[in-house]
């Protein structure tokens, strides 16, 4: 683990270390937060802030303090290169591209700033391109360009196959099994899956929000992030046993990036979205849009193990998944949050055009990327985008729609679940060691139709094969330390 002695010095005349490691980076924001409020004036405390918080996903706030550090000295190249992080983070490309410019000008001779200011560069070409060839005509679906009945799977190949073109639990034991020894499952079989999915969903479209209800006697298991990490999915349905339709399980987004077993989440979890339609659930998180896959593995692992075709594919079902889901009409699920503005409604969810890329704002935006915050009202994201918003505003919501509590996932939790705002907002999350440095535990749910008390089981990350997580991100993401 990589560890150093960050010294800050608060005045003339004290110093003081502590210990900068992948794992705490909330201490090295917290003591440079207090080094700040002494000396308000360093470029370099602002710069390695920033750096903690592109760490721990807070890219508003590492886009903010690296602005800081340049206001303080415009001369400071660490700080260009912090700001660049932070808008290819967001999704900013042009942004990013102008300060990689900046800081490959004054270091020539810096292969790790050039090697990003040239990959910069060619995202901003290839959105140029996406754009100058978009059409207002209707996108044809990549499904339209498949030719899956004359796909052969060849005679070497031993692994599973549909079974008449449908998925069994016979085939999903063995795809299981089959991905656990690192195999691929063969094309035609991952795109059957994927077909089907996509053709389900748009089977589904007049319904924008499911609504599903529980007897007094059933239960269901809700899963927070899994980012990749399928050796701990497979551990969820060990402690907790396979779905089925006597074992319903609602997955709350954010499937793939980061971890590098994307491939084999998504699969999974289609497979049993096929086989029990009724009782698996996938809401769509923000790693299920294309900006995200393209910059933290998934693209790019699709890419590696099938073709760009097939991501094509991935990315058209995420655009039809779900955004929420209410649970007895008490309950109501989401992978971020509650919204930018009061008043919005479950019928104002149900009209929502879901068919897309999401937009910067708005409340498609913030059932993707809000998160809760202690103090009441709303502030500005840490994130970069959406919202933070407090009890108050939960209370408000929960009362003009007739419900109890929500439920969402999207931050890292040290137990794995969070409880907040009076015990009406809750967080759950599925990836225990979160990109094998956060030493986070991994937590389900389990709700039950007699009361919707919610019970909260927590779990260890497990052992997996030698593939390092983000080993399919662009390279821009791999964080250095200049």
């Amino acid at each position: 683990m990589f560890e150093c002695m960050i010294k800050v010095q608060l005045n003339s005349n004290f110093v003081f270390s502590f210990p900068y490691s992948e794992k705490d980076y909330e201490n090295a924001i917290k003591y440079y937060s207090e080094a700040l409020e002494l000396n308000p004036s360093n470029a370099i405390y602002y710069s390695n802030r920033s750096l903690a918080y592109l760490r721990t996903e807070c890219y508003g706030y590492a886009l903010a303090d690296a602005t800081k550090a340049l206001e303080v000295d415009k001369n400071y190249i660490k700080g260009y290169y912090r700001r660049a992080t932070s808008n290819m983070a967001l999704g900013k490309f042009k942004a990013a591209l102008k300060d990689y410019e900046t800081v490959v000008r004054v270091r020539p001779n810096d292969k790790d700033a050039r090697m990003k200011y040239q990959e910069c560069n060619k995202i901003v070409k290839q959105k140029a391109f996406e754009r100058a060839i978009a059409s207002d005509e209707t996108k044809k679906s990549v499904v339209d360009s498949l030719d899956i009945e004359n796909m052969t799977i060849e005679d070497d190949y031993t692994g599973p196959k549909l079974e008449d073109g449908k998925v069994t639990l016979k085939f999903m034991k063995e795809m299981m099994d089959w991905f656990k020894d690192q195999k691929k499952l063969h094309r035609k079989c991952a795109y059957q899956v994927t077909i089907v999915i996509y053709m389900t969903y748009i089977l589904h479209s007049l319904l924008k929000m499911f609504c599903f209800s529980l007897s007094q006697t059933e239960k269901i298991t809700i899963c927070g992030d899994t980012h990749g990490q399928y050796y701990d999915l497979l551990n969820i349905f060990k402690l907790n046993g396979l779905p089925s339709d006597t074992n319903p399980y609602l997955f709350n987004g954010d499937f793939v990036d980061r971890g590098s077993f994307s491939v084999e989440v998504i699969l999974t979890l289609f497979g049993f979205k096929l086989l029990y339609p009724n009782n698996f659930h996938l809401l769509r998180g923000n790693h299920e849009t294309d900006n995200m896959n393209q910059m933290y593995g998934f693209e790019g692992e699709v890419k590696a193990k099938y073709t760009a075709q097939m991501f094509q594919l991935f990315s058209e079902v995420f655009q039809w998944l779900p955004l929420a889901q209410c649970i007895n009409n008490k309950v109501l699920v989401m992978h971020g949050g509650l919204f930018s503005e009061d008043g919005v409604t479950l019928e104002d969810l149900r009209k929502i055009d879901r068919n897309r890329q999401p937009p910067d704002s708005g409340p498609m935006c913030d059932l993707l990327w809000s998160d809760p915050q202690p103090q009441n009202g709303r502030s500005i994201s840490k994130r970069g985008v959406s919202c933070q918003f407090g009890p108050d505003v939960t209370e408000r919501f929960l009362e003009q729609n007739k419900l109890d509590f929500i439920v969402r996932s999207h931050e890292v939790k040290a137990e794995g679940y969070e409880v907040t705002h009076s015990g009406k907002c809750i967080t759950v999350f599925s990836a225990p060691n979160y990109c094998d440095q956060m030493g986070n535990k991994g937590a389900y749910i389990h709700l039950r139709g007699s009361d919707l008390k919610p019970e909260f089981h927590q779990f260890t990350a497990v052992p997996h094969p030698n593939v390092k997580p983000m080993a399919y991100a662009n390279t821009l993401m791999q964080l250095g330390m200049m």
